[in-house]
């Protein structure tokens, strides 16, 4: 059975403030739930006024009391900025909270520009080539140190009898070999990479080494996604998503998610146009039958039994409708029950 899951970025569209869509953010974990959605994570992103979401940590907590049974997680909290050691303890504490439901999900992407990363890093500016090394830490501190390590002794707390499943996110082939030497699962981010993706999971499934948190390889693929009554509907909401990712490949990264009415009256150039085709890779937009068989071929070539699913649109509601109508197409209400 095919699983749906949420990555939510908390988008701010224009006219609405970062408040308002935090709230929109923690009303979606509420439906997801209640529509039969696997996981609800949420995104971790620095200086950047067209998501709100900074703070995976702090807003899982909240989700986390708003909700009962639906997995919860983080997509993901960037691993280089942060000490491996706060980390698992902030993670240690939700796992407190709400057992046997939270995900950890850790990338190595800044999430902001390079003045926001020296911000949040200050003088522990970490290298690149850290990261491995970091999630060995990482692990270390819910399994256990080893006794060559140069913090071992030290207990990440609380001590709780479960811990999160931990995830490595990523959209290159780097970090899909990390995932497999660390015994992570992986999820590729199909939504910033169009190409090449299948082929990482396959390497990924091929290298995997087992380790206290997964015998076995377990992927997933996360995707861009707008569904609508009608194709034709669905392109026109996906028009906002369009100029908005063109908006960032041209370095506005401060603007808000443009109204539809903004996206069609924008004076694309025919370089414009070339690129907008070229991030539809990154998509699945239409109407139901579209979707459904664009969402199963999706899976199949990646070879995994769940897709997560990031939908940005100007207008909330329809988010809430695009959600909706996938729940229905799969019948996730029924597959949970």
């Amino acid at each position: 059975m095919l699983r749906l899951s949420i990555l939510d970025q908390s988008p701010v569209a224009n006219g609405i403030d970062a408040r308002t869509a935090v709230k929109q953010t923690v009303e979606l974990a509420e439906m997801a739930e209640q529509l039969g959605y696997h996981r609800f994570w949420v995104s971790e992103h620095h200086d950047a006024k067209r998501v709100a979401g900074s703070t995976p940590e702090v807003l899982l907590a909240h989700i986390g009391g708003r909700t009962k049974k639906i997995r919860i997680g983080s997509g993901g909290v960037m691993l280089p900025h942060y000490s491996p050691y706060k980390v698992a303890e902030n993670f240690k504490m939700l796992e407190a909270l709400y057992p046997n439901r939270v995900d950890l999900g850790i990338g190595r992407a800044a999430g902001g520009n390079p003045i926001a990363t020296m911000a949040l890093q200050g003088s522990s500016a970490r290298k690149r080539d850290a990261y491995p090394d970091q999630i060995e830490e990482l692990k270390g501190y819910f399994t256990g140190l080893s006794k060559d390590h140069h913090y071992y002794g030290i207990t990440a707390t609380p001590i709780v009898d479960t811990m999160p499943q931990l995830w490595v996110l990523g959209s290159s082939g780097g970090s899909a070999q990390i995932a497999a030497e660390k015994g992570t699962a992986f999820t590729f981010a199909h939504f910033i990479n169009g190409d090449g993706g299948e082929e990482v999971v396959r390497a990924y499934r091929k290298q995997f080494r087992p380790s206290s948190f997964y015998g076995e390889p377990e992927a997933s693929v996360a995707i861009h996604l707008i569904c609508a009554d009608k194709d034709e509907e669905a392109n026109r909401r996906a028009a906002s998503l369009d100029l908005s990712l063109l908006m960032l490949q041209k370095g506005q990264r401060s603007l808000e998610i443009p109204t539809i009415e903004a996206a069609e009256s924008y004076p694309y150039n025919a370089a414009d146009l070339v690129q907008v085709r070229e991030n539809r890779k990154r998509m699945i937009v239409g109407g139901p039958n579209k979707v459904k068989a664009e969402v199963e071929s999706l899976a199949k070539r990646y070879g995994t039994n769940e897709v997560m699913i990031i939908t940005i649109t100007h207008d909330y509601n329809h988010r809430v409708r695009s959600f909706e109508l996938l729940a229905e197409l799969f019948q996730l209400v029924e597959s949970k029950g």
